[in-house]
């Protein structure tokens, strides 16, 4: 069996999980904006809460966007990121005072 062979998928990746792979990088750079994980090209924290609600924004979009094509436990752990990202944010911005 050729590398080919083994690395050409089946079937066409569906839009359903672009946008998951695009959910997870969004709520990564989220956490990120936050302040509580490093930057992943610089590898420092740096916190900017403007820049972390457009994120938790978009993540909270698209995770509307998946709801009607995931399983329960999927939903319920979309969900619970997206709970979990505005909660931090609003602790954040309660820290800076905005």
């Amino acid at each position: 069996m050729s590398d080919q062979e083994t690395t050409t998928p089946s079937e066409p990746i569906s839009v359903y999980e672009h946008v998951a792979q695009i959910l997870n990088a969004m709520a990564t750079i989220s956490w990120q904006k936050l302040g509580l994980q490093p930057d992943m090209m610089t590898g420092k924290v740096v916190q900017n809460v403007a820049e972390a609600k457009v994120a938790i924004d978009i993540t909270a979009y698209l995770a509307g966007v998946l709801e009607a094509e995931l399983d329960p436990e999927d939903r319920r752990s979309i969900q619970g990121l997206v709970r979990d990202l505005r909660v931090n944010y609003v602790q954040k911005a309660k820290e800076l005072g905005t």
